[in-house]
């Protein structure tokens, strides 16, 4: 694992959560990979240690996105993380979260919405294709609210809807490199930093009762669609939007 002549990948949002468990799982295929974090050096150092705890290599990078000179910032450290050799996978994770309904959402806010979940994924690809080489993988974190009205998430799903139309696009583009360019979209996933959400009375059952495999999603559950997108054996999957959400609010559920 973490053979010099291996696989690179930069993640964003490493440092928890769904980033976390995708970088890890990278790392486990033997990718030396570039741990990306904003604010979170901690945990940024922890997803390192775990990789290196499980025999992997890994470098932690800090660059706030959304925010002008964010994509310079963090593509400073990756080429020195990954000291001459080429890219091989770009997971764009990072995203900010929702902050409410029409109405209650202000401008400010609205904006690094846009800033952190499309502008800089968007800039991000465009910065790292050069370094990448032919043959490389996309992935760009999108999400279920994009096919389900939550009004409580309409600048948000605004902003996962954008980046799945600039993978569909950037696959058009790119597929002459043979660079495949997807999305994934978790539903509900529960994680150490959003667990509290869950603990709402109800609130996980009601989830689970709307989701065809019964249960809340794991951090795991998506780095594993996420490590098949960046795999030889999803060389033929490109443009795509893959659903990683246990089949949530697909229909009436049967439970008899």
């Amino acid at each position: 694992m973490g053979d010099p002549n291996g696989r690179t990948a930069v993640v964003t949002g490493a440092s928890r959560g769904i980033g976390q468990a995708i970088a890890a799982r990278l790392a486990a295929e033997g990718a030396l990979v570039v741990v990306h974090f904003g604010t979170d050096e901690s945990g940024a150092a922890e997803t390192v240690e775990g990789i290196a705890r499980a025999g992997g290599t890994a470098v932690a990078v800090q660059a706030e996105l959304g925010v002008e000179g964010d994509v310079e910032t963090l593509f400073a450290g990756v080429e020195s993380a990954l000291a001459g050799r080429p890219l091989d996978i770009l997971v764009n994770n990072a995203a900010a979260a929702p902050t409410g309904p029409l109405g209650a959402t202000s401008r400010a806010e609205f904006d690094r919405l846009f800033a952190v979940n499309v502008r800089a994924p968007y800039f991000i690809v465009e910065r790292a294709l050069p370094l990448m080489r032919d043959g490389g993988r996309i992935v760009t974190i999108s999400s279920v609210a994009t096919r389900m009205a939550n009004p409580a998430q309409t600048a948000f799903a605004m902003t996962k809807a954008a980046v799945e139309t600039m993978s569909t696009t950037l696959a058009a583009q790119l597929g002459l490199r043979g660079i495949t360019v997807n999305a994934v979209a978790p539903g509900a996933t529960r994680t150490p930093a959003n667990g509290a959400v869950f603990e709402v009375p109800g609130l996980a059952e009601q989830i689970t009762a709307m989701t065809a495999l019964d249960r809340l999603g794991g951090p795991d559950d998506i780095a594993d669609v996420v490590a098949f997108l960046a795999s030889d054996a999803a060389r033929w999957v490109t443009g795509q939007v893959i659903d990683a959400s246990g089949g949530l609010f697909l229909g009436p559920v049967s439970r008899s």
